[in-house]
């Protein structure tokens, strides 16, 4: 069954015979330059890319979209290490302030432990004319029943 998009077209049989002496005097033509100048695979491959020759080559235009997407591909794979290494960065200068604010963090600590033990609110307040006392301090017991009779 034939494409419905394109059309096989049959050759007549003059243009037939016309291709053969064609590919005949082309077939002698190719093996003086072959002697002097031979070219692999590859080096035909360059020399098309690079000449844009390639570009008017239907299986290339073919495959055109299947280029531009793994093009696409490739975009998005450079992005993407870019984006990684970005919040690589981002991560390793939180850590570093995390480790800043907790060193902070425990020498404040250890200054406020040292700040509030006895000798030296002692020390602090002793300023303000507050001394600490020489005499014990006294228990006061009250007996709430005593309290709520005396009220009445």
């Amino acid at each position: 069954m034939p494409n419905k998009y394109r059309e096989i077209v049959k050759p007549e049989k003059e243009e037939l015979e016309h291709e053969v002496v064609i590919e005949q005097q082309a077939d002698t033509s190719n093996d003086d330059s072959k002697k002097s100048r031979k070219k692999g695979i590859v080096g035909k491959g360059l020399s098309t890319v690079f000449s844009g020759s390639f570009l008017t080559n239907d299986k290339t235009l073919k495959h055109l979209p299947y280029f531009i997407f793994l093009a696409f591909l490739a975009l998005l794979y450079i992005a993407n290490g870019y984006y990684a290494d970005d919040k690589i960065r981002e991560v390793n200068k939180l850590s570093n302030q995390l480790k800043e604010l907790r060193s902070e963090y425990i020498s404040t600590k250890s200054d406020l432990m040292f700040a509030s033990k006895q000798s030296e609110v002692a020390k602090s307040v002793e300023k303000l004319g507050l001394r600490e006392p020489i005499t014990p301090p006294i228990k006061i017991r009250v007996d709430s029943t005593q309290l709520y009779n005396s009220e009445n």
